[in-house]
């Protein structure tokens, strides 16, 4: 084990220097490590306290996960994704106190926040103070919050209490969500490293993602994104009286 650690260890100073925009340069090759693994936890940790952008599993598709409140790994993360600054990002954390802790969420109760997480579904309401990176969503006062149901990043969250995740799909803008990890290879050169847990899922619905419901009005939400679990999110939120602020595409 102190050997896998040693050579772990060593590919991931020999990534330290790389940048998405050497594209011709020999690409070193990345850290795969699979989510059962006793040093995954503490590997992925290691990478967030480097400033690193990894891959990692969701309960929907694979994301690219850092540190949201580290500015140079915002940036890094954008530009492995090739995504517009202006563009959002959610972040992900362990569990309901977390999210009021990121998120202005004094209007939600427990009990609705209970029956809608964890699971597929990102929470859109206003950021608090505590989110301090001034390139995390630049164009918003508004945050998207997760909570997946999904042991290995809910394990990591809890690691890494004291800051959350920021948290995106792990394919270039516009492409295909990722279901399996060789579905974003091209990425791997660029990051710390990729936890694997096979394929996700067996349908191709995985890929629509986490439903996205904006919650910062009382009493009303607008959809965003329909994602996979849409149809059960508003069961939930008519349930406790909430109204649509806009009809589903």
């Amino acid at each position: 084990m102190r050997y896998l650690q040693t050579v772990i260890l060593r590919r991931l100073c020999a990534q330290s220097t790389m940048k998405p925009k050497q594209q011709d340069s020999p690409a070193t090759p990345p850290v795969i490590c699979p989510v059962e693994s006793v040093d995954a936890l503490r590997l992925a940790e290691q990478c967030l306290h480097q400033g690193k952008v990894i891959a990692l599993p969701t309960d929907t598709v694979y994301g690219l996960a850092c540190d949201a409140n580290n500015e140079e790994a915002i940036q890094h993360m954008y530009e492995i994704k090739g995504r517009d600054e202006h563009k959002p990002v959610a972040i992900c954390v362990n569990n309901i106190a977390a999210l009021r802790r990121f998120g202005h969420a004094s209007h939600l109760s427990d009990e609705l926040l209970t029956r809608l997480l964890p699971g597929p579904l990102t929470i859109v309401i206003e950021r608090t103070p505590q989110l301090s990176n001034r390139f995390l969503n630049p164009s918003t006062s508004k945050i998207g919050i997760r909570i997946p149901d999904f042991k290995f990043i809910r394990e990591l969250c809890a690691k890494w209490h004291e800051q959350p995740l920021a948290l995106t799909s792990a394919n270039r803008s516009s492409a295909p969500s990722s279901l399996q990890i060789s579905e974003f290879q091209t990425l791997w050169p660029h990051l710390g490293a990729v936890f694997n847990a096979g394929r996700i899922g067996l349908s191709e619905e995985r890929r629509l993602a986490s439903t996205v419901i904006d919650l910062v009005t009382p009493g009303r939400y607008e959809v965003v994104r329909a994602g996979v679990a849409l149809k059960e999110t508003l069961a939930v939120l008519h349930e406790f009286g909430y109204t649509a602020k806009n009809k589903i595409q």
